[in-house]
């Protein structure tokens, strides 16, 4: 099972304000623990919104919004993607974590399963779970 462990965004983030070295090293001395167990796939923290755009659709119509957005506790600031068991290792892995937003300070990791190929039944086709597999092995080579 996999899983995208999303930190959420704090008004410190959304306003650019970088983590302290303690928060960095705690984050480093995790990320090396979720390497060693195995389940570290992928990771990375975000740029406020102020740097980034969304893309509103409407039927064929599409509207570009530029950050930053309003809503900061519905933002994102980082995330990993994890292999776990479980919902419940994941949980638990995330209970290990330094708080995101620093000593003192509230913050929120939402934890959310990967759809996997099975997941979509057969209107997945043969042939549709080939081109998949054919993308994603083009876009690993560019890592």
């Amino acid at each position: 099972m996999r899983f995208m462990i999303i930190v959420k965004a704090t008004k410190d983030s959304e306003a650019g304000v970088m983590p302290r070295e303690k928060l960095l090293a705690e984050m480093g001395t995790y990320n090396e623990e979720l390497l060693k167990a195995g389940l570290l796939l992928a990771g990375d923290g975000l740029q406020p919104s102020s740097k980034g755009a969304r893309v509103k659709f409407s039927g064929d119509k599409r509207t570009v919004i530029d950050g930053p957005f309003a809503e900061t506790k519905e933002l994102i600031a980082g995330y990993w993607v994890w292999q776990v068991k479980s919902k419940d290792e994941a949980i638990e892995w995330v209970k290990r974590c330094p708080n995101p937003a620093g000593d003192g300070k509230e913050g929120e990791i939402e934890i959310r399963q990967i759809f996997e190929a099975e997941d979509f039944g057969a209107e997945f086709t043969p042939e549709l779970r080939a081109q998949e597999e054919r993308i994603w092995a083009e876009a690993a080579k560019k890592k």
